[in-house]
């Protein structure tokens, strides 16, 4: 009987090692393209944070579209209750403050005062304020509360502030920016 001696046995399976490894690295950058391409699309879905929002139809002043409730009218309803009745809600430490309450307080020891600018009820919407205000070099703080019957709101606040001079400057800078603000004036009830 013949015998065969070229042998037919395959050395280490080097071909077969490599055709694995071909396969592993192609099955890898197809995975990881896949889930750069949707990293893309969701980045790109999503509002930019620091870009202003397209101006409202109708002209007019540029105001936040959600509704500041310090302003709060007083004029009563169609039903004869207030529109808003914030100022009975809260326990009587917070109210709008005048340019004059502010020059006739000399720093006094149980009224701090405050620049809001802006209240929503969205906390992104408040974290971008806070830092569109950051990068014009303002440090601002949000003040979560929680109003009965109108759910959860986010205060944009600026201060408080010890003296006119410094509150006056910040003012002067916001407005040259855009950004209107609010004087509040802040009662400490445990002084």
């Amino acid at each position: 009987m013949s015998r065969d001696y070229k042998g037919n046995d395959r050395k280490g399976g080097s071909r077969g090692n490599g055709g694995s490894l071909f396969i592993g690295i192609l099955i890898g950058l197809v995975l990881g393209l896949g889930i750069a391409l949707g990293v893309a699309w969701y980045i790109n879905r999503m509002p930019a944070p620091f870009q202003p929002k397209a101006p409202a139809a109708k002209p007019g002043p540029a105001k936040a579209a959600v509704p500041d409730p310090v302003k709060a009218p007083d004029k009563p309803a169609a039903d004869g209750k207030p529109r808003f009745d914030f100022y009975k809600i809260l326990p009587g430490v917070e109210e709008p403050a005048t340019d004059q309450q502010l020059r006739e307080t000399k720093a006094a020891a149980k009224e701090s005062f405050y620049l809001q600018a802006g209240a929503f009820q969205n906390a992104p919407d408040a974290d971008n304020l806070k830092a569109r205000l950051a990068l014009i070099g303002v440090q601002a703080s949000i003040q979560t509360t929680t109003l009965p019957d109108r759910g959860v709101w986010h205060r944009v606040r600026l201060g408080p502030y010890g003296n006119v001079e410094e509150l006056n400057r910040t003012r002067d800078t916001l407005k040259k920016n855009g950004i209107d603000t609010t004087l509040i004036k802040v009662r400490d009830a445990d002084k």
